[in-house]
């Protein structure tokens, strides 16, 4: 059986998390969406409420569980018994940032290996402030993060 974690704030879940959780879901035993409980970055929703999304989202995957973490991902994914941590690519940036990470990750834990998954070209400018932002200013995100999740936005939008 192999464990995979897919690690992040995912304040909130997209259609693009949800694409690569799927898809490392067909490839792996159990993936684990690892919400982390205390991201640097200012949050719009708590860590309750990331959960919860993240859980409504992948609800017919019985396969994919999600669980909030804290501290270094290296360290959750011992605690699960992971040999694995799935990270999406966007843009060339990304690469950069997830070689970055992967290689300290390695120097931390040089058991875990890390698979990345190309963004679909749908979702491939997809990120979640960038998502906040339209959603704030009255855009039509309907198509880029499941509804509850877009209703969750809409209700924040007043806050």
């Amino acid at each position: 059986m192999i464990i995979a974690i897919y690690p992040g704030s995912f304040d909130p879940i997209t259609n693009g998390h949800i694409d690569v959780v799927i898809r490392a879901a067909r490839l792996f035993s159990k993936v684990i969406i690892g919400v982390f409980e205390k991201p640097t970055k200012n949050v719009t929703f708590s860590l309750e409420e990331r959960l919860e999304m993240a859980r409504l989202a992948v609800v017919n995957t019985p396969n994919i569980v999600v669980q909030p973490f804290g501290g270094l991902a290296v360290d959750f994914a011992r605690q699960v018994n992971a040999h694995v941590m799935v990270r999406g690519l966007r843009v060339s940036a990304d690469f950069e940032r997830e070689f970055d990470m992967g290689m300290m990750n390695r120097k931390l834990s040089p058991e875990l290996e890390l698979v990345c998954f190309m963004a679909r070209p749908e979702y491939q400018f997809l990120r979640s402030s960038l998502l906040k932002e339209v959603a704030r200013l009255g855009g039509n995100i309907t198509d880029l993060v499941p509804a509850h999740v877009a209703r969750a936005l809409d209700k924040k939008k007043g806050v």
